[in-house]
């Protein structure tokens, strides 16, 4: 599968609201697109690596590795006409290539499984000191 990336700014931060599943290795965030012929469109992928991780190498062997793993799982776990954000950890660079892929396989199964939240109790109910 041949991936089709994010480039510009605005489509990374569109993404921010959506679905989120925090690894070791990466958070992946997901939301679907809001375009018309969106569902039919194969899903688009963004990468985040930040200078935190390390140098230039260190960085683009994150990015390099993160897209591999995508480009494995992505067939059979990504959905058309949704975008996807990976922001790398620096656990990204170390852990071995099976596990990097079960954990994005067991987060994209999350983004889009997310379990129901309950709602948080509101503050006016709470206790009152005197």
């Amino acid at each position: 599968m041949k991936l089709t990336t994010l480039k510009k700014r605005s489509e990374f931060l569109r993404i921010r609201g959506g679905a989120r599943c925090p690894t070791p290795p990466f958070v992946l965030e997901a939301k679907p697109r809001l375009e018309p012929a969106a569902p039919c469109s194969p899903p688009r992928f963004g990468f985040t690596v930040t200078k935190a991780m390390g140098g230039a190498v260190e960085r683009n062997r994150i990015r390099r590795r993160l897209k591999a793993a995508v480009t494995a799982i992505a067939g059979t776990a990504a959905r058309p006409g949704q975008d996807y954000v990976l922001i790398a950890r620096k656990d990204a660079l170390d852990i071995p290539f099976d596990t990097l892929k079960k954990d994005l396989e067991r987060a994209f199964h999350r983004v889009h499984h997310a379990p129901a939240t309950k709602p948080r109790p509101s503050r006016s109910g709470a206790a009152t000191r005197e």
